[in-house]
């Protein structure tokens, strides 16, 4: 088969795998985006199998998920939020920093205001509430119908007066 084909193939089964995710058939995503993988191998599919298998409280699988996304293609932003985000809510805020920032300079990205907003939910637990609503208004400037980031900026502006 051409790479083209391979391609094709693949986003068939990325499509398929994404609407049984939707749908909350987690394991026939998962078998989906394997064979996707399988096929032709994308960071995106990578990412995707990583978001369903945290979806299923397995940070650990989805954090491997995410890096060989990165090693798919270094230039997609999501797996580096991704990876921040599982790493929050497995405690390591610390660890996470990192992973945000990176996501915040990728080339190819269209939610720059996760990292943004994830950062600054770190900088509020960390009490560093002016860092904080900094982070929170640059996730609003990607995004100002982001209403977590929204929230987030005016709780803290409410405590700040």
């Amino acid at each position: 088969m051409s790479e083209s084909t391979l391609k094709e193939t693949a986003l068939i089964y990325f499509k398929k795998a994404f609407q049984a995710q939707q749908l909350g058939n987690l394991e026939e995503a998962i078998n989906l985006y394997r064979e996707s993988i399988n096929i032709f191998p994308t960071a995106e599919a990578h990412t995707f199998l990583g978001w369903v298998y945290s979806f299923q409280s397995r940070l650990d699988d989805a954090i491997e998920e995410c890096r060989r996304a990165i090693e798919v293609d270094s230039t997609f932003g999501n797996p580096y939020n991704d990876i921040g985000a599982y790493l929050i809510e497995k405690g390591d805020d610390i660890g996470a920093i990192a992973w945000l920032k990176k996501a915040m300079v990728a080339p190819r990205y269209e939610c720059y205001f996760y990292p943004h907003f994830n950062y600054g939910r770190i900088l509020e637990k960390q009490g560093k509430y002016l860092l904080a609503i900094v982070q929170y208004q640059r996730a609003l400037d990607y995004n100002p119908k982001y209403k977590l980031a929204l929230k987030g900026l005016r709780r803290l502006q409410g405590l700040l007066n």
